[in-house]
């Protein structure tokens, strides 16, 4: 199908709208699940490491299965998996307050809500790409601060419901509230598609298809005549009372229903049709996982974007368990309630959502050179997570929080990054892989983290760790990006014109 051109506006709005709200309600609370995880420490008596799983899950498994969650969409539509999405956050939010042990709250909390809020980060970005050209950046923007503002609103109001009707009681009420998201997705109404491509077509064209496809057929019809004899008894006759009233007939491949021998020729014409389809789609599909094989090599031959996704990797292995293990932190430095004037995990929420802004408008200007702007946040990064440990107060952790939450905003720019590495062209396919690694550290990050204070009972060994491995995917960057390398010169002679070279330059 052809969709319509883009309307930049109009209903559009309303599909940006809709799309805020969806996740800000399916990530709210899967993003501030650090006030989660305090309760359940205390609810289930499990190590910090293995509690960790739950919350890593959540934010991991919906980038794990980014594949799956494109292939849903394309399939269905971002209606349909909106909707259906929707039934199954609030479902394991719900489920999550009957939760017996930790390993139940992983499979409802970690698995079912993860993936929920994967399908439906991937359908309102496809819808929002369809109904917008022109004006994407901006409003692929705005709906991507739905989180950010889930997560500094939700923080707070995760911590009164369990004060008012305990933990069990504020996971019923915010799955009730993740209902609101079938509402949303009512309201992302498709773009009409017009006709069909095949249509499209000239009338000899048309004509010329259908005489090569039937070509192919006849060359095809002696193969497929093996086939069919496996697959059919031979003919018999079937004497009646009258010798007059013979009548030839066939079984059909079970032998129980009779077809009548003037039926068989066209029946036979039909599975040799059917099974040419068949195997002209296996080898399509064949064909499309070879190629994607091979670009997938091509991509990982670009020695920038092997360290793009190392350093995202390492970056979300450190940089993420701040956002979940945070007001854990606050308690293990003895830090008591009464000082909390904003919890930790509302400013990194809110400073997400202002660094999302800032930094993707910086990356617009044709000055600032989009990955020297990433590689400095991972620094900063690293640097910030360096200084946790000697944060012995609610100041001095506010602050850090901020910072890491303002710096956790470069996701902004990661995909103008991946578009300028890999090209246009390959910006989906690159994109997916990312995402993947990207998963696969948020998932993995947190538990390493809790690990470390299992086995040393302090946090500032694991924050040694996580600030060390985002310095060192940030360092690997900047260094196979810089000019000196004779390949990036090399690289740079060959790339297409829309690909990026990163070379330093004043208008770089």
């Amino acid at each position: 199908m052809v969709f319509q051109t883009s309307p930049d506006g109009g209903w559009g709005w309303v599909i940006v709208l809709v799309s805020f709200f969806t996740q800000f309600l399916c990530y709210g609370s899967p993003l501030a699940v650090g006030v989660l995880y305090v309760e359940w420490l205390d609810a289930f008596g499990e190590g910090k490491g293995k509690t960790a799983w739950v919350g890593s899950l959540a934010s991991g498994v919906g980038l794990l299965a980014s594949p799956i969650c494109s292939a849903c969409v394309s399939s269905f539509g971002a209606r349909p998996v909106t909707i259906f999405s929707g039934f199954m956050v609030a479902g394991g939010l719900m489920m999550s307050s009957f939760a017996p042990n930790l390993y139940f709250l992983i499979f409802s909390y970690g698995i079912i809500v993860g993936l929920g809020c994967g399908l439906l980060y991937t359908a309102t970005v496809t819808i929002t790409c369809q109904y917008f050209d022109k004006r994407r950046g901006l409003a692929l923007g705005l709906i991507s601060t739905g989180s950010s503002v889930g997560l500094f609103i939700y923080a707070a109001l995760q911590r009164e419901l369990i004060e008012l009707y305990g933990l069990d009681g504020c996971l019923l009420i915010v799955g009730a509230l993740s209902l609101n998201i079938l509402a949303c997705g009512s309201l992302m109404r498709p773009l009409a598609s017009s006709i069909s491509s095949l249509a499209e077509k000239p009338c000899r064209e048309k004509i010329s298809d259908q005489y090569l496809i039937y070509q192919e057929k006849e060359k095809n019809v002696k193969e497929n005549r093996s086939i069919l004899e496996k697959s059919y008894s031979e003919e018999k006759c079937v004497n009646n009372a009258s010798s007059d009233c013979k009548q030839d007939c066939v079984l059909n491949i079970n032998g129980l229903i009779p077809i009548p021998a003037k039926e068989t020729d066209t029946y036979r014409k039909k599975v040799v049709e059917q099974t040419y389809l068949c195997k002209q789609l296996a080898k399509k599909k064949w064909q499309q996982y070879l190629n994607y094989w091979e670009e997938t090599l091509v991509l990982f031959k670009n020695k920038v974007f092997s360290a793009l996704f190392i350093a995202i990797l390492l970056f979300d292995i450190g940089g993420f368990p701040p956002s979940l293990l945070m007001e854990d932190i606050a308690r293990s430095s003895n830090i008591s309630e009464e000082e909390y004037v904003i919890p930790l995990i509302s400013i990194i929420g809110f400073m997400t959502a202002v660094g999302k802004l800032l930094l993707g408008v910086l990356a617009d200007f044709k000055w600032i050179n989009t990955l020297y702007l990433y590689v400095m946040t991972l620094m900063m990064t690293g640097v910030a997570l360096l200084a946790i440990p000697f944060a012995k107060s609610y100041i001095t952790l506010a602050i850090l929080s901020g910072i890491l939450g303002f710096l956790t905003g470069n996701w902004s720019i990661f995909p103008y990054l991946t578009t300028k590495t890999v090209g246009i062209e390959k910006l989906a396919h690159a994109y997916g892989i990312l995402m993947f690694f990207a998963g696969l550290g948020n998932s993995l990050g947190p538990p390493i983290v809790g690990w470390f204070y299992d086995w040393t009972q302090s946090y500032d060994t694991a924050f040694y760790f996580s600030g060390l491995c985002v310095l060192l995917g940030g360092f690997l960057l900047l260094v196979v990006a810089l000019p000196c390398w004779d390949n990036c010169n090399d690289q740079s002679e060959k790339q297409p014109p829309n690909t990026y070279s990163y070379k330093v330059a004043s208008s770089a």
